[in-house]
Order: structure tokens, then sequence, then C-alpha cells
């Protein structure tokens, strides 16, 4: 897998002082999905703003299939799609009028089955000749993915694209993207949603303060950074700890009635065994037990300290 999207020492730094974007290195390996994760105020944005040429950077190049941003930007820019957080789009136009529009704007021949292929895969074309105000707001943000997507961008970047859109259309959302890869679109995401991040990346970047903190397949790094938790289901409450079980760090939840042990998936001993028997010699039984993993949730708040909620 080559890389189509290559960010070298790229940083920004605004006239005020504020350093928004501490020095980033990363390649996007073509035809790949990356999802990028981090709280309010951490940078995605402005990574995002600099990559597209939106805003310029303080130091550093980003060359995408091989053509910088800034030296080339005419080149590069046609190679990107851009769905914004905000619904950016004319209110009065149509969802067909705007497609075509976007795609003349990138100096691309016009391309009526094209747009009809585009709009049908976002289920508009129903909606092709509606004034984009009457849309309800999931509708508009297909109509700003149309947009993105008409001019046959070979990367696109999806800022937030699910927010303020109900569960059912989220899941549509989440096909059409791997639809798009499946068709050698590279996808870069930002999210607030945990659960979309772990559902359709390849690989996850966290992005705290600026600084690019993480870059990792999504499975190594719930391999690497993963917990387990087994829950016992106690036959009878416990009012505390005995001292003898002082050496599994344990929890006692539900007024005693279950006990947690957390342990690394990837320690060579999880202590699950000598537990049992510890348990079983001191006359604790129980009814149930179950192992869960953690979530990548799990894994951002230890990177970030902040709740999937914060993430934006």
């Amino acid at each position: 897998m080559t890389a189509i999207l290559q960010i070298s020492n790229l940083s920004k730094t605004y006239a005020s002082g504020l350093q928004a974007l501490k020095p980033v290195n990363l390649d996007i390996q073509r035809g790949e999905i990356f999802a990028l994760l981090g709280p309010n105020g951490a940078g995605k944005t402005t990574l995002i703003s600099v990559i597209c040429g939106l805003v310029r950077a303080t130091t550093g190049s980003v060359l995408v299939d091989g053509h910088d941003i800034q030296r080339d930007y005419r080149s590069a820019r046609s190679l990107i799609g851009l769905v914004p957080q905000e619904l950016a789009t004319e209110m009065f136009e149509t969802p067909l009028a705007t497609a075509a529009f976007s795609r003349g704007l990138f100096g691309r021949p016009p391309d009526p089955a094209l747009i009809e292929r585009v709009l049908r895969g976002l289920t508009l074309w129903d909606k092709r000749k509606d004034r984009i105000q009457t849309l309800s707001g999931g509708m508009k943000r297909r109509v700003m993915i149309a947009k993105a997507l008409a001019h046959e961008p070979r990367v696109l970047f999806l800022d937030e694209p699910t927010a303020g859109v109900d569960v059912e259309l989220r899941r549509d959302m989440w096909a059409l993207v791997r639809e798009l890869r499946d068709a050698g679109v590279t996808i870069i995401l930002t999210t607030h949603y945990i659960e979309e991040a772990e559902e359709m990346a390849d690989r996850i970047g966290v992005i705290n303060k600026g600084e690019l903190i993480l870059v990792e397949e999504k499975s190594r790094l719930m391999a690497k950074l993963g917990s387990k938790t087994l829950t016992l289901q106690l036959q009878d409450p416990l009012a505390l700890l005995p001292p003898e079980l002082a050496q599994w760090q344990l929890t006692l939840k539900d007024s005693g009635h279950v006990l947690e042990y957390r342990f690394d998936t990837n320690a060579e001993e999880n202590g699950i065994p000598g537990l049992l028997r510890r348990l079983h010699e001191l006359g604790i039984g129980f009814r149930d037990l179950n192992t869960e993993q953690s979530s990548l949730e799990d894994i951002f708040v230890s990177l970030t300290g902040k709740r999937a909620e914060a993430a934006a």
C-alpha cells in the first residue's frame, strides 16, 4: 500500500502566539479509512484546513499524490473532497444543480451520468429538484457529500460527517463510506462518536493539544492498550473485600453483589486462575462470570483524559 497523502513536519502557530498544531508527521495510505480523534480544540479541524490548503502552515509540507498543496495548489486540491462540519450550501438551489456546479468549479467537464450516480448513491435522486432549504438535516448533510464527490476526488475528508443525524441515517453513511473506500477513495474522518471509528477505521490517530500523540492500526491499538474486565456475580454479597484478595486490585460493586477484576491482555499471567482458587479457599462463591474487552472509548480516555462526548 502506498501513501497518497504525505504530511511532513506540519505546524501552525497563529499571530497571537497560539500553537494550534505541533509538528505533525503522517502518511495516509491509498484506499484506507483513517479516523482522527481528539477533544474540542485538539487541532483536528486546523489540521484538515491546512492539508486542504485553506490555512497556510507555519512549517512543513503536504503532498497529495505527489502534488504540493501550496506550490501546486490547483492539482493537489482537485484530488481532495472536503465535507466540513458546517452546512455551507445555497439553500435556494437544488441538489442536482449544486453537485453539477461544484464539479464545474474544479474545471471538470459536465457529466450528468456521474452526478446521477452520486445522487442515487446518497439517496438524493428523488430529491434532486427540491430546494435544499426544504430538506431534512440529514439530507442536507448528504448534499454536502454530493458536492464533495462531484469532481471525483481521490481523497475525501469528512469532518464530523454524522453530527446531528439519527442512528439509522448514521448507519447509511457508514455503508456509503465503505462503498467509497471499496471504489478506491481514501477516507479521512474526524468524529466524536467513538463507535464510528471503532466500526469503520483501518487506522486511528489521536490528537490532543495540537500534538498527534498516537497513530496505530485499530486492531493493534486495541491489543496494545486494551484490557479486559472479569465480572463475577457473587452468590452472597460482600460488605468489604477480604485482605487476602488485595494483590488482585479488585473492585466491589452493586452493593457487594459484583466483583470486578481488570487485567492486562498482554500480560503473560492474567492472574485469573489464582484469583478463582483463592475465592474458593475463602468460601466466596459466584453464580456467573464473564469477561469484557475494553472499548476504544476506554483507550481514548486513557490517552486524553476526556470522554467521547468532549471530542469534536
